[in-house]
């Protein structure tokens, strides 16, 4: 058997065994072992399986709202960095399929020699003395003009015979997707972030006006009590006691200042402006609208876009690791070459002295010192590390979204507690303060009773504040509305983007 009957016929062999480990799908069977079966409603709600609201940002009814998160979407910077990001991946994408398609080029070279010559050598030229006869023109200082025009063209195609640069190119289009659905995750992270800022800045608001309205509270209890103190009804001890509780509401109210500050700094950088501290939030957070429901725990796998940009890069590394496999293989290139030249420009579109080969070649990698086959394990290593991320995403997906739904019930069983609390509370406090007035009740009686209301109407605008946040995160969870199948399909092979 000749040398190149066992090159051939080792390659048929090697091909055959490369292409039974790809259809093999080694990673999808990981996959599978990996990934936990979804149940078909939430553990944490089973009744909240239909299909989730729309436009969940509509959905609030606050056109304050509305108004920064189409702000934020503008002018948000992470947002236009994955933008950016997109852009990167969309040509790296049309460069990769750029090498499934023959490479041409072309040169045109132009060259004018001297060469000096004696007299008798320029009779013999026939431009004897400075003469311009016959195509070597010789000037008067005895040199002998020549001059050169060529001009040829260059192909190049590596024919894909195992599909290697298919894969290539496929798995830069996995990464254009990615990159969109990275797009898609910061416009919802963006959105979901910005909607929770209005709302801490809102409750923010709450607080620092309660703050406000405790320390009026309290300098009233302090007139009170000096004049109780003046008629000798009241002791020092009342006084200081009064005292006491009014520096701690001062105190609480600057605190109450500065976090109303900060979220509005807060907000302000995610709307793009600078922090200045000048946006001002709303009387009320917005009224919950009602959950419709949640789809089912697997939507989310197509909904939401973290995972479905980590879905495509693990398909992306499972494509690379096809490649790296079939670098082992060898690659069949053709090259052909066309060429003129002449003394003159005519000479160039003379078919006479055209000149071209076509040279077909066969590389097949021997030795290099184990590149090629460490390369191949890296890849593959990859490709399992890529199913892992993949698995470990989705498990904090389905995590972030049972949280979620569970909060949705515990966080309106504490705000319907908080709010009796607060009412009691209220009421307690101005009947202690009707008994403090007509002397059946003490000074510790009144400020523990005002504490108590104070904390309790604190508490209660916080849970406010939490549920609707939670809402916010519910939507996030379960992957909101930005992403769409229509939207990525627009980046798959052939379409041009």
């Amino acid at each position: 058997m000749s040398l190149g009957v066992k090159f051939r016929t080792s390659s048929v062999i090697a091909a055959t065994a490369i292409f039974a480990v790809s259809c093999a799908s080694v990673d999808q069977e990981l996959l599978q072992a990996q990934l936990p079966s979804e149940p078909a409603v939430w553990a944490a709600d089973a009744n909240i399986a239909g299909n989730p609201t729309g436009d969940w940002v509509a959905a609030f009814e606050d056109p304050a709202l509305t108004n920064i998160i189409t702000e934020a979407l503008t002018q948000n910077n992470d947002l236009r960095a994955a933008a950016a990001n997109l852009t990167q991946a969309r040509a790296r994408a049309r460069i990769s399929r750029a090498d499934l398609l023959p490479t041409v080029g072309a040169n045109f070279s132009a060259s004018r020699n001297a060469i000096v010559i004696d007299p008798t050598s320029a009779a013999q030229a026939g431009a004897g003395g400075g003469g311009t006869g016959g195509s070597a023109p010789v000037d008067a200082d005895k040199r002998l003009w020549i001059n050169n025009y060529s001009l040829g063209g260059q192909v190049r195609w590596e024919i894909d015979v195992w599909g290697r640069l298919l894969d290539e190119t496929r798995a830069s289009y996995k990464d254009a997707a990615a990159a969109y659905a990275d797009l898609a995750g910061a416009e919802l992270s963006i959105a979901a972030r910005t909607a929770q800022a209005w709302f801490s800045l809102i409750e923010a608001r709450q607080q620092r006006e309660l703050a406000d309205r405790d320390v009026t509270a309290r300098e009233s209890n302090l007139r009170v009590t000096d004049r109780r103190y003046e008629r000798g009804v009241a002791s020092s001890l009342d006084v200081r006691l009064s005292r006491s509780a009014l520096g701690t509401s001062q105190a609480n109210l600057a605190l109450r200042q500065r976090l109303e500050k900060e979220a509005s700094r807060s907000l302000e950088v995610l709307l793009g402006r600078y922090p200045a501290a000048e946006l001002e939030a709303t009387d009320a957070l917005p009224l919950l609208p009602a959950l419709d429901g949640a789809g089912a725990p697997g939507d989310i796998l197509a909904r939401r876009p973290d995972l479905v940009a980590a879905e495509a890069r693990m398909d992306a590394a499972g494509l690379r690791s096809r490649v790296a496999r079939k670098d082992l293989l060898p690659q069949f290139t053709l090259t052909s070459q066309v060429g003129t030249s002449g003394p003159s420009f005519a000479d160039l579109i003379d078919a006479k002295r055209l000149a071209g080969n076509l040279i077909g070649g066969v590389f097949q990698p021997l030795f290099q010192g184990g590149r090629l086959l460490a390369n191949s394990k890296r890849a593959r290593a990859a490709a399992e590390a890529s199913v892992f991320n993949y698995v470990q995403t989705v498990l904090s997906a389905y995590e972030e979204a049972e949280n979620a739904i569970a909060a949705e019930t515990l966080l309106a069983a504490r705000e319907a507690a908080l709010r009796l609390a607060f009412e009691e509370a209220a009421a307690a406090e101005d009947l202690t303060e009707r008994r403090y007035s007509s002397g059946a009740a003490t000074i510790f009686n009144l400020l523990d009773a005002q504490t108590r209301r104070i904390s309790a109407e604190s508490q209660y605008i916080q849970a406010k504040q939490q549920r609707v946040s939670n809402r916010v995160q519910l939507y996030l969870a379960i992957g909101g509305d930005f992403l769409t199948a229509d939207r990525l399909a627009l980046l798959e092979p052939g379409t041009g983007e």
